[in-house]
């Protein structure tokens, strides 16, 4: 029979934006950008995915400052002929009936790397390409990611926030309608809440309120000119898999509660990455329960990814209240229209679930 109620295609309403469904396309870099410019293939790359039936596709990690950028491939929103190229997508975005998001990002001390097929490493510094890094301590990540950042000063860090607020301000003039900061994957934010990065004694290191400074500090600089009727997100590890996971979830959650006192609407929860001696349990859906937590005790909205792939555990995430919004990521670049395949294989009733009309082809195709 078809069931007519899987949550996983109920409607999402966030202040004045709904999503037709709960499935979201993540951001997921394409290394593809030359001087941080996007080109057709991400034109065509992000308008395939909103045609295939998410109700939210999010830009990949967009750079606030050159130096932001974790390769030279990546996309960038530090000026405006860089905001003005990714006019057109937010049109396709739209038009294919998902709501267009960008997620806009400073990479830190994981910044001038090659890019993954290319070695995934660190430039040497003698490269042309390769540029100066920063953290806020003078601590490598490691492993693959050997170079010694810069450890950043007060006015560095206050640049950088300088530098999130101008890029959320193109990304609302160019008309994206979903904004996430990407506090997540040892990237500069991360780097500052963990302690396996963050050894300062001033007012941005040391106690759990001082490794949040610069995380809330930037919220609230870009909540102030980022429109209130429209969603603003973040993403960020609230575990590191490192050992002291209890520790680290319990500091998470309490920065979480101050992302909701601060504005944020929903948290798109990861994994910190911030240590290449992590033991990370990969397993089908495994952050979900971790996600659930964070719910609950935060009270913020939820969102996740890290192998939901499968369309019932995406389901029941979202039914069993664990998750408010699943992010389908690596599944969506082999089948675009993994919506429709989730659709089927929940048995969902077709008029119980809105089809963009210009695609509603695709349906009757998988049914064939």
């Amino acid at each position: 029979m078809p069931n007519a109620s899987a949550r996983l295609f109920s409607p999402l309403s966030i202040k004045d934006v709904t999503l037709r469904n709960r499935i979201g396309v993540p951001p997921m870099c394409q290394y593809s950008a030359i001087d941080g410019l996007i080109n057709d293939w991400h034109r065509a790359h992000l308008t395939g995915l909103a045609r295939g039936g998410a109700g939210m596709v999010v830009v990949e990690a967009t750079a606030v400052a050159p130096e932001g950028r974790i390769s030279p491939g990546c996309t960038g929103l530090w000026n405006d002929v860089q905001a003005e190229a990714f006019g057109p997508v937010v049109a396709s975005i739209d038009k294919a009936g998902a709501v267009p998001g960008i997620q806009i990002a400073h990479a830190g001390r994981k910044a001038s790397a090659n890019r993954p097929w290319e070695g995934d490493d660190h430039m040497p510094e003698g490269d042309p390409r390769a540029w100066p890094t920063i953290g806020p301590s003078p601590v490598a990540f490691g492993a693959n990611l050997p170079r010694v950042p810069r450890e950043m000063t007060v006015e560095d860090i206050q640049r950088v926030k300088s530098d999130f607020v101008a890029a959320a301000i193109r990304a609302r003039d160019v008309g994206f309608r979903w904004l996430e900061l990407h506090f997540a994957h040892g990237y500069l934010a991360q780097s500052f809440f963990s302690v396996h990065s963050n050894q300062r004694s001033d007012a941005y290191g040391g106690s759990l309120e001082n490794r949040s400074r610069f995380l809330l500090e930037t919220l609230k600089a870009v909540r102030e000119v980022w429109p209130e009727r429209l969603p603003l997100t973040a993403r960020f590890g609230v575990i590191e898999f490192d050992g002291r996971d209890e520790e680290t979830l319990v500091e998470s959650i309490e920065l979480a509660r101050g992302f909701k006192a601060g504005g944020l609407d929903l948290l798109s929860v990861s994994i910190g990455f911030s240590t290449p001696l992590a033991k990370i349990p990969w397993a089908p859906a495994f952050l979900v329960p971790i996600a659930g937590r964070v719910r609950r005790e935060s009270g913020l909205l939820v969102a996740s990814s890290w192998g939901i792939d499968n369309p019932k555990l995406a389901e029941e995430a979202v039914a069993s209240g664990n998750l408010d919004q699943v992010l389908v990521g690596r599944a969506h670049l082999a089948n675009p229209h993994w919506p429709y395949r989730a659709a089927m294989e929940l048995g969902l009733d077709r008029a119980a679930w809105t089809l963009p009309a210009p695609y509603a082809h695709w349906l009757e195709r998988y049914r064939s």
